[in-house]
């Protein structure tokens, strides 16, 4: 379901109203004992407190279930609640975890600092090759993905990967943050769990930290009963209005992003001191085939003639800040030096210092370039 079929499929709001309301409330009330007792036995359902469920976020919810082609969803605080409570509520101590190299940062510091105390392994492998994830399947709990990859874009055969996670009983998860719903559909494939960082494109203004899992209602009916209710990590009522309005604009705002992102993305391939851009409309990979546009998140690499820190300061429309999504066009050096050691992966998985993250916003795409060429010119030593 496209995102304006999704929201066109909604009933009708209260007193017609032509958008969700925000129920601001911590707890629902009960009219009298037996209600109340009705509900803590499982007798009926109803409900109790917005740490759970809340009319705002549920909506969200029901949604992004139907833009990702899912039965169900259940929506988090933030993309890193979204993530740990998946794992956590598939993983146990002592399994094993497969996933690929140049995975999101804190995905992968999660991995190593954290599940590593509880005897959790995880296997790195290049997501690229289908017969080095087939080798490392055998006995594993999850199979972790990112197509394309963080920071160098990398893309995976998702429906080839999928069914050997099937073949070998391993649930297969999905950060579909980059392309989203609109881009790409990981479920249709054979995904077993879809996650976003809605604080990107689905909320798209900025203003949101959030995140999202899809799946099945078995799959998401798990996260619900062993993580969800005991890591903290709700969704506020009114963040969640706030995506909902996001997802009202998700496939125009996309469209100007790719627009502008291949736009900018030629350029620097065409660019002197630019040894390489790391876009996917660049790869051959049969990964390509299951997405159907593509983002304004992209990298490139400048040769040795640049001071990367004297390029990014020399930047006057680009702001320098994580995240991304919005408005706003931003750049992120690699900065991989720069890391505490413990836990980098951009170290571990060689991604160079030279290496620059844009996210293409909505300003006027010759004035972003103008202001890439001088930054490059004055970074030249």
């Amino acid at each position: 379901m496209s995102a304006a079929a999704a929201i066109a499929a909604v009933e009708a709001y209260p007193a017609n109203a032509a958008t969700p309301p925000i129920f601001q409330t911590s707890l629902f009330t009960f009219d009298n004992f037996a209600d109340m007792a009705d509900v803590y036995a499982g007798r009926s359902h109803r409900l109790i407190y917005s740490r759970g469920d809340n009319p705002t976020v549920m909506e969200f919810e029901r949604l992004m279930a139907a833009l990702d082609g899912a039965e169900a969803a259940r929506a988090f605080s933030s993309g890193m609640g979204a993530i740990a409570a998946t794992v956590l509520a598939f993983v146990s101590a002592g399994d094993r975890i497969v996933t690929i190299r140049h995975v999101y940062s804190d995905a992968y510091r999660m991995f190593e600092l954290l599940l590593s105390e509880f005897n959790v392994t995880v296997d790195y492998v290049d997501g690229a090759d289908v017969d080095a994830v087939a080798a490392a399947l055998p006995g594993a709990r999850l199979l972790y993905l990112e197509s394309p990859s963080s920071m160098v874009f990398e893309l995976q055969d998702i429906a080839a990967l999928a069914q050997l996670a099937r073949e070998n009983g391993v649930v297969s998860v999905l950060d579909n943050s980059w392309a989203t719903p609109v881009f790409q559909k990981p479920i249709i494939h054979g995904v077993d769990l879809v996650i976003h960082a809605a604080s990107k494109y689905l909320g798209g203004h900025s203003d949101t930290v959030a995140g999202i899992v899809s799946g099945s209602m078995e799959h998401i009916a798990r996260i619900n009963r062993r993580t969800f209710p005991y890591l903290g990590a709700k969704l506020s009522p009114f963040e969640a209005w706030l995506l909902i309005r996001g997802l009202r604009t998700l496939p125009l705002r996309l469209s100007h992003h790719m627009k502008s992102g291949v736009s900018i993305a030629e350029r620097l391939k065409n660019h002197p001191d630019v040894r390489r851009v790391f876009h996917p409309i660049y790869s051959n990979h049969r990964g390509k085939g299951t997405l159907h546009g593509y983002s304004g998140l992209f990298s490139f690499e400048v040769d040795d003639a640049i001071n990367v820190p004297a390029f990014v300061d020399a930047l006057r429309v680009f702001r320098l800040g994580v995240s991304w999504g919005g408005p706003e066009s931003l750049v992120v050096p690699a900065l991989a030096p720069l890391q505490l050691p413990e836990a980098n992966s951009f170290a571990r998985f060689g991604v160079s210092a030279r290496l620059i993250r844009l996210h293409i916003g909505f300003e006027d795409v010759d004035g972003l370039w103008r202001d890439l060429e001088q930054a490059l010119a004055q970074g030249r030593l």
